[in-house]
């Protein structure tokens, strides 16, 4: 207490009955996939495009985590987090570019086999045909078993159209060249020629970058103690949205079978429910049909959880990797879509009617009828719509529970659960009396007053659309002996307009229309 010793004028800071709860944020994501380079196993902070390419490296053929994190970058992230898997020792050495086959070198570009290549393949260096060319322009002859399959004339190595690399990646269906590196370009490769096996002795890993020959549901569950895989987005509190869209590459390439998927996918809505703050986004595998998709939601995996959510079908997007359109899982692009919507509407609407940035077509063109088959199964279909683009076109967990069907409830829940955590941490080893309850009461009721003022509460008044409680008989003196204080609090969350009717009637002539 202060001392008052003289006469005069004081003043004084004293903290007001009340104390403000901010809301959390909702829009961080985590990824977990491959990577041409950088840490394993470590949750990355990533805030743009630009911080991957620099941690994590470019696009890489045959996995889909750089086109995910570019996808959630287009539609509207902000920051991420990104956990590379894999040992760092199996596959080809880090920072080799795309999908490796056997390599050699070219003057100054490395010369791979693209996978899928059969036979011996011979790449030539040769002078260009007509008189006195320049100097540094070459033709550029591919070969397989002796024969001329490809053939690029009056090539260079210089930034333009004419470039060997961009020509090779944009028509070669055999080879890729990698270039040395920024800066100059490099002097124009000898005459010579390379020969090359093709992958086909490949493992099941395909010699994709840092992926194993072979995975478990170890390789991405990880261990908590040690921060790796989901174990390692444990200590990452800020995360509400986790995806694998790499899971499926693995899947594509053999490194993992159909079982060992569905156990991954279990380990990651494991760790969400466990952690209680972060929804997981799934992927279907690649190229089913929508009665193929709808035996892999209810007879194959089976699951039920408020914690998770299921996004069909593949949506084709370009790839820099391959230099051409290549269909990718949408968990990346449907993370970005949800975080978009958090910024310009809220966490309480739903994040469906969106259109999926980057998105130029879909492996599925779904009906409406077939559309009506996945719906009630809380499968959230992306469609295309003539004149107005491809959108996500769905909003629910997979949930069995009624009052957890839809994924803004869940999100909405989320975000009032973690902001009253992180706004009254003040009250431990408060004064356990009425005052304290009475400041309780306060802080939280004008925290979700101010939630119901933005649409994210039912109700006409604040009373319709919450309530909140803490008094003696939610803390009887068992639970004040006890060291507890116990608040309840309800509130009425806003539900999506999924189905939305007009009823048309014909009138007779001079009825006079419809009464009030």
């Amino acid at each position: 207490m202060p001392s008052y010793l003289s006469p005069g004028v004081y003043v004084e800071e004293v903290e007001s009955g009340s104390r403000p709860i901010e809301g959390v944020g909702t829009s961080v994501a985590a990824f977990i996939g491959f990577a041409q380079k950088g840490p394993f196993d470590e949750p990355t902070l990533i805030t743009n495009w630009t911080q991957f390419l620099s941690v994590f490296g470019d696009f890489v053929e045959g996995t889909y985590l750089a086109s995910s994190v570019y996808g959630y970058f287009a539609n509207g992230g902000g920051i991420c987090y990104v956990v590379r898997i894999g040992d760092g020792e199996q596959g080809p050495a880090e920072g080799t570019a795309g999908q490796v086959g056997p390599t050699a070198q070219l003057g100054p570009y490395s010369v791979r086999v693209l996978p899928g290549a059969t036979g011996e393949i011979t790449v030539e260096v040769a002078d260009p045909d007509g008189e006195d060319p320049p100097q540094d322009v070459f033709t550029l002859i591919v070969k397989r078993d002796g024969q001329v399959v490809e053939t690029y004339p009056s090539v260079t190595t210089k930034r333009s159209k004419d470039n060997v690399a961009t020509q090779v990646r944009a028509r070669s269906q055999l080879i890729r060249l990698e270039e040395p590196g920024k800066g100059a370009a490099p002097a124009r490769p000898a005459v010579q020629s390379v020969t090359l096996a093709t992958a086909s002795g490949a493992g099941p890993g395909g010699g994709v970058v840092g992926v194993p020959d072979s995975l478990s549901t170890d390789s991405y569950v990880g261990d908590p103690d040690q921060r790796t895989g989901f174990g390692g987005l444990e200590a990452v509190e800020e995360v509400t949205m986790v995806a694998a869209p790499d899971l499926m590459s693995a899947y594509q390439r053999g490194a993992l079978d159909l079982e060992t998927v569905i156990s991954v996918q279990r380990g990651l809505i494991t760790h969400c429910e466990a952690m209680g703050d972060r929804i997981a986004i799934l992927d279907p595998p690649p190229a089913l049909s929508p009665r193929q998709i709808k035996t892999w939601r209810e007879e194959t995996t089976g699951f039920d959880s408020r914690y998770a959510t299921l996004y069909y079908p593949w949506i084709k997007v370009f790839d820099p990797a391959v230099g051409r359109d290549a269909f990718v899982p949408p968990s990346g692009h449907v993370a970005g879509v949800w975080a978009r919507n958090d910024e310009t509407r809220g966490v309480h609407k739903a994040p469906a009617n969106e259109v999926l940035r980057g998105a130029v077509g879909l492996q599925t063109q779904l009906t409406k009828g077939e559309h009506d088959l996945l719906n009630p199964i809380g499968l959230n279909c992306i469609r295309a719509f003539p004149g107005r683009g491809i959108r996500v076109w769905g909003a629910r967990t997979l949930a069995d529970d009624p009052s957890w069907r839809y994924l803004n409830v869940r999100r909405l829940f989320n975000y009032l659960e973690e902001s009253i955590l992180a706004g009254t941490q003040w009250v431990v080893f408060e004064p356990n009396d009425d005052a304290l309850w009475a400041r309780i009461r306060r802080t939280i009721s004008a925290f979700l007053v101010n939630e119901w003022r933005k649409g994210a509460l039912f109700g006409l008044t604040p009373d319709e659309a919450f309530y909140v409680k803490c008094d003696r008989e939610t803390n009887p003196p068992e639970s004040i002996e006890a060291g507890q204080v116990i608040c309840e609090v309800g509130v009425a969350p806003v539900k999506p307009a999924e189905f939305v009717v007009f009823r048309l009637a014909q009138l007779s002539a001079g009825s006079g229309g419809i009464d009030e």
